[in-house]
């Protein structure tokens, strides 16, 4: 851990840098320093580089000393001279503290740069040998300060690092803010932090701290992290054992504020056993010394009004003179007035100024008080959920109505769309529950751990299932709980072979129980063998057993599977078992389950060029499934509308769908190999290839540890596309090689599958080998007519395009071409659209005797312009440039340097060298202001360079230095 420092001073000698031993050992900063923090890293770097200064601001625990630290490092190898304090409230009373701090070691190096009398207030301020005051020898004192960072500056560059301003004493404050704001041209840079306690005061306390610094200054505010950084930083720091609903819980208690979050995963890491649904997170005592101090200042009534609020879900007044707090008005203004209450002038609820003052008041209060305040909720509470939760908490042991009640409240809230809360209600409702009743305890477990599923909560109910496997004798109940087991193992099914044998022995000859068993085998055979041929054998099974046992819901997952075997197979049967999977009766979650008939219509309509409908089909799914709460469901949903967009074109609508689907998953730990497979290829079309290039890698590497056979094929399909959009053509092929024979192997025959099919043929013509080329295409054409697959016709008549052109035949490369683009427009496939039109402008501007100019690209230009394909534009304005420039010599704004960039890294450099603005960029490649910032902070680290300045410097040829 860094040790804080209250002076830092560096200093060149004979021209290297000497730095301090915390500030060298934390250049190269841990990971988990920068979790959720990187727009703000990214925009406080790019201010310090330009040799701007810093104001970080936010609340108490959210990182700002961090965060400080970690840039202070950074720059202070850049900066000759580094002065540092770090205030404490406990000192503030004491003037010129922090002035000492900050100028004390350096008094003798500039003290004879001084006239007399500023020398002499200097002197006595920070030594204490004298009777100096602002009062006294306010102007003395303050042209002195000004005086001396001029004088350091004159040596080189000087650093200030500030920490916890608030706490800097009154006279300090007063004579920095003084230099700051006149420091003008001086070289010297403040990087400073201030604590800003809630929406109310930061503004004013901010803006306070911005009048005390350099006109040039940044604030940056420090925001609290999402749910999915909280379970990252909490897994860097070695907490990964924590069930995703804890994290949530934890991600909610500590307000995102990651100090709070990583004192809450200690506790419950330190915790013998997990807390019970209902019960609080154990809050430690370093949480609770924050708030209980102003608690105590609360009346006795007070605090057990708050106590009440605690426990509701959603307080108001009325819902807490209900429970018997009959003065909840006055007692609430109360703590309001202590600030631990906020106002909220949307509603009447009452709302903690904080999750952890509610968390900490609840943990704190005896068993028999938080049960006393359940009680009184639980008739006071209008929501049958609520009050079925309320008795529950209120009641010890078992009690067989109460169970009744929770199960009929976890019914409601699965039929609400809150699957997460069911689970919750479920397991309680298992707790009350007597052994010998029926249902039994064990089958209301399970019903809660197949809740969690819906609600995407695996690991919860993985434990769950495994708990209910060590002592449940009911073979329905075992069955039941080893799909849950084998569904929490999503994509990686392979992990849980061991799981089938000992299934199908409790399964017996129940035909019911044998066709869950046979429907998880089909999606072994596929997932783990890659056999698609017996993947629909054994959901045809599955599907013949549950019709047996008249088990509609798993019939219809089987028929489903069945379906979308038969569509990837190119199975002529495809459409009747699709109607057979549609038919009534339905079970509505089976309609719009992502393995469901929905899904597998959806499929096929894509592969049937059928977009328009097939957009149409997953937008209504994706609205049930977030009715329903399914959270899996709604991370492929979005996913598949990513995929038609793309299709489509519109590859802006593409990249923030495949984004959105990816961050779901990634927050919730399913489909993360999927979404990063479908995120490449949006990016590969409408984003960043080089971070293409980043997700198909990691969607190849998940596949490979899953040993996901259907996937995998996708993730390198990907990863070659993402290849030849970046102008890597060989690893494009060695990529596509490898797709091809992992479909023949599995027996996938469609060619509207993955749609790889024309990318490989291109990249071997682009390696010189026209014949493998022409094989690939002539193999897929004879499939694609064999199935009516019109866009993949057209899309292999572009290939053949190319190959004709490398033998002469222009005449036929061209009318290929022209009636390849003219179907692909007609199907509405537009990004498909845009590249037949290069490919036929690539061809004009090489036929012999034709000027070479940017006209020949113009429609090439402007589709790309329609779908917002921003690597493409890059790749036809390069094109372009190439042409026009001839054999000459690269221009000067094209330095060999940025050849190691990023797609989207080169075009914002190439943009600024042009003279742009970060705004007039951010227009012009349809993305953010902050991106463009953060993509010019990668820039600068990458070339090594400091500024827009070295940026043109570099374009014209100058050096950096």
């Amino acid at each position: 851990m860094a040790r804080c420092l209250t002076l830092a001073r560096t200093r060149h000698s004979e021209g290297a840098v000497t730095v301090p031993r915390d500030f060298a050992e934390s250049a190269g900063f841990r990971s988990d320093l920068v979790i959720g923090r990187e727009e703000s890293f990214g925009a406080a770097r790019e201010q310090l580089a330009r040799g701007g200064s810093v104001l970080l601001h936010g609340p108490a625990g959210i990182g700002k000393s961090t965060v400080l630290r970690t840039l202070a490092a950074e720059y202070a190898r850049t900066s000759h001279t580094v002065l540092r304090c770090s205030a404490t409230e406990s000192e503030s009373h004491l003037p010129f503290l922090a002035l000492a701090d900050l100028l004390g070691l350096v008094l003798d190096d500039v003290s004879q740069a001084l006239p007399a009398a500023q020398r002499t207030a200097l002197e006595s301020a920070l030594t204490g040998r004298g009777e100096s005051t602002l009062q006294r020898d306010g102007l003395a004192l303050r042209l002195a300060v000004l005086s001396a960072l001029r004088a350091l500056a004159a040596a080189g560059p000087v650093l200030v690092v500030a920490d916890d301003l608030q706490w800097l004493d009154p006279a300090s404050a007063e004579l920095l803010g003084f230099a700051a704001r006149r420091l003008g041209e001086t070289p010297v840079r403040l990087l400073c932090a201030v604590r800003t306690e809630g929406p109310e005061t930061e503004d004013a306390a901010y803006d306070r701290h911005l009048r005390a610094s350099p006109p040039d200054t940044r604030a940056v505010r420090l925001g609290p992290l999402t749910r999915a950084q909280v379970a990252t930083l909490l897994g860097e720091r070695g907490y990964a054992g924590l069930h995703r609903a804890t994290v949530r819980d934890i991600h909610r208690t500590s307000g995102g504020n990651p100090l709070f979050a990583l004192e809450l995963g200690r506790a419950l890491a330190e915790s013998p056993a997990a807390p019970r649904p209902g019960e609080p997170l154990p809050v430690p005592t370093s949480l609770r010394a924050l708030v209980l101090s102003r608690l105590e200042m609360l009346s006795d009534e007070a605090r057990r009004t708050l106590l009440v609020a605690s426990a509701g879900a959603r307080p108001t007044p009325a819902l807490l003179r209900a429970a018997g707090r009959e003065n909840a008005e006055a007692e609430t203004a109360q703590a309001a007035a202590l600030g631990l209450l906020a106002t909220d002038p949307e509603g009447p609820t009452v709302r903690f100024a904080h999750p952890l003052i509610s968390a900490a008041l609840y943990a704190e209060a005896p068993a028999p008080e938080r049960r006393a305040a359940h009680a009184a909720l639980s008739t006071a509470a209008s929501d049958p959920i609520e009050r079925a939760r309320h008795l529950a908490l209120a009641t010890s042991g078992t009690d067989p109505e109460v169970a009744a009640r929770l199960a009929e409240a976890a019914s409601l809230a699965r039929d609400r769309g809150a699957p997460s809360v069911a689970a919750s209600l479920g397991l309680l409702a298992a707790r009350h529950t007597p052994a010998d009743s029926a249902p039994g305890p064990d089958e209301r477990r399970v019903a809660a751990a197949e809740d969690a599923i819906t609600a995407g909560e695996q690991d919860l109910a993985r434990d769950i299932a495994r708990e209910v496997l060590t002592r449940a004798t009911a073979p329905g109940d075992r069955v039941r709980a080893w799909m849950v087991v084998i569904e929490a193992a999503g994509q990686a099914i392979g992990e849980v072979d061991a799981v089938f044998p000992q299934a199908l022995a409790d399964a017996g000859d129940d035909p019911r129980l044998l066709a869950q068993v046979h429907y998880q085998l089909a999606w072994r055979s596929l997932v783990v063998q890659g056999d698609f041929a017996q993947g629909r054998e054994e959901a045809a099974h599955a599907a013949r057993l549950a019709a047996r046992g008249a088990d509609r819901r798993t019939e219809l997952l089987a028929l489903a599977f069945q379906a979308q075997c038969e569509t990837l197979m190119g199975h002529p049967d495809a459409p009747a078992t699709i109607g057979r999977a549609l038919a009534e009766p339905q079970d509505p979650r089976v309609a719009c389950h992502h393995n469901g008939a929905g899904s597998s219509r959806f499929r096929w309509l894509v592969m049937s060029d059928r977009l328009a409908e097939a957009r149409a089909t997953a937008t209504t799914l994706l609205r049930e499934v977030r009715r329903r709460g399914m959270a899996e469901s709604e991370v492929h949903y979005l996913r598949f509308l990513a995929e038609t967009e793309l299709h489509s074109g519109h590859c802006g609508r593409a990249l923030e769908l495949a984004r959105e689907s990816l961050t779901l998953a990634r927050d919730a730990g399913i489909g993360e190999g999927a979404g990063a497979m479908q995120a490449a290829l949006a990016e590969a079309a409408g984003g960043d290839p080089g971070r293409a290039l980043e997700l198909a890698r990691e969607a190849v590497r998940r596949a490979e540890e899953d040993g996901d056979a259907v996937y995998l094929s996708r993730a390198l399909a990907a990863l070659g596309h993402a290849n030849l959009v970046a102008g890597d053509a060989g690893a494009a092929v060695r990529a596509l090689r490898r797709v091809r024979e992992l479909e023949v192997g599995a027996g996938i025959t469609d060619p509207a599958r993955g749609r790889w099919q024309g990318d490989l043929a291109e990249a071997l013509v682009r390696t010189g080998e026209p014949a493998e080329a022409m094989d690939v295409i002539e193999v897929s054409r004879a499939h694609a007519l064999r199935l009516g697959r019109g866009s993949v016709l057209a899309v292999l008549d572009r290939a053949e395009a190319l190959v004709r052109a490398g033998r002469g035949e222009h005449r036929a490369a061209v009318a290929r071409l022209t009636s390849a683009r003219e179907r692909l427009a007609g199907l509405g496939y537009g990004l498909e659209e845009a590249r037949a039109a290069f490919a036929l402008a690539e061809l004009h501007a090489e036929r012999p005797g034709r000027a070479p100019g940017a006209a020949s690209y113009d429609e090439a230009t402007r589709l790309f312009r329609r779908c917002r394909a921003l690597p493409w534009l890059e790749r036809v304005e390069a094109a372009v440039a190439a042409r026009s420039a001839g054999p000459s010599p690269a221009p000067a704004a094209t330095p060999d340097g940025l050849a190691g960039l990023a797609a989207m890294e080169r075009q914002v450099a190439a943009l600024v060298m042009e003279g742009a603005t970060n705004r007039e960029i951010a227009a012009r490649l349809f993305v953010s202001v902050k991106t463009v910032e953060a993509t010019l902070t990668r820039v600068y680290r990458k070339l090594g360079i400091r500024s827009r300045v070295d940026l043109v410097r570099l374009a014209a040829g100058g050096r950096t230095d």
